[in-house]
């Protein structure tokens, strides 16, 4: 297979998944090399995304590492065999490789799990709600970059009416609805958007109020993103600099019982609607 430059980070992923797979067999890249007829080099880069890998590879090099989970194995070779060309494309060059790599993680999505603490999610923002929450960006972006981000912004809202839709849980903290960004209209149409957001099949949103005290990772947002399998879920977090992820399997573990905690805090989504619309009219 050719080398890819840049690899996404679905393709770096795929490729660490097969490093994965190979260490879990105990084999070295050499042994594993060996045993596959091929060279140390191409399991190498293989497994750091910059070649790509087919389908019948990765079936191939899972038989040989032993591996036992068909699931497992048939979304491996889903991600391989994958040809799409996907919307967030169109930005490459334009926005940092994050936002491309969130916006590809949340197309191939069977779900979310989010907690936002300052900010409401961004699958449920407005248009004049992410404006103003960009405005607060520094350095600023220039009028041509704004609109760009927020384009890409509303594109990712897209994923919520595609066919088979992501199962979304969104815990959102009381300071997320009371943070006026925009300034009081604003502030109430994003509210009324969240109601009415809140309504879909595939949409819970769930209310943290002050009143439920502290939480665990309580300073910072999570976004949970479901795989096919658990083996190939991720979180993604924010930072001042970007987005970063997170799909080491200790460290998923830990994430999923602080949503699970974090979610025991939170009212439930009746509760939590009422709650919003309350402060709307507070607003």
């Amino acid at each position: 297979m050719p080398p890819r430059k840049p690899p996404t980070a679905r393709q770096c992923r795929l490729g660490a998944e097969l490093r994965k797979m190979r260490e879990r067999a105990g084999l070295l890249p050499t042994e594993a090399a060996a045993l596959l007829g091929t060279d140390r080099t191409t399991i190498s880069n293989t497994e750091s995304g910059r070649f790509g890998v087919s389908g019948t590879r990765v079936r191939t090099w899972a038989a040989a590492y032993a591996c036992p989970d068909a699931a497992y194995i048939d979304a491996l070779v889903d991600m391989a065999e994958e040809r799409i060309k996907g919307w967030w494309e169109d930005y490459r060059g334009e926005l940092s490789v994050s936002a491309l790599d969130l916006a590809e993680l949340e197309h191939h999505a069977a779900g979310f799990r989010s907690v936002q603490i300052m900010h409401m999610p961004g699958l449920l923002q407005t248009e004049s709600y992410a404006r103003a929450v960009y405005a607060e960006a520094l350095p600023a972006p220039t009028p041509a970059g704004l609109r760009r981000r927020l384009s890409h912004r509303l594109r990712r809202r897209d994923v919520l009416d595609r066919p088979d839709p992501p199962t979304c849980v969104f815990l959102i903290h009381e300071a997320a609805l009371r943070m006026q960004y925009g300034g009081r209209k604003v502030a109430v149409g994003q509210l009324d958007h969240l109601l009415k957001e809140s309504e879909r099949d595939n949409v819970t949103v769930r209310v943290i109020p002050f009143s439920a005290g502290g939480f665990p990772n309580s300073g910072s947002s999570t976004h949970y993103v479901y795989g096919p399998v658990a083996q190939l879920d991720t979180v993604q977090t924010d930072t001042p600099s970007g987005s970063g992820f997170v799909d080491a399997e200790a460290r998923l573990l830990t994430f999923r019982a602080v949503l699970d905690r974090t979610e025991g805090r939170s009212l439930d989504p009746q509760s939590s609607r009422d709650f919003i619309k309350e402060v709307a009219e507070q607003v």
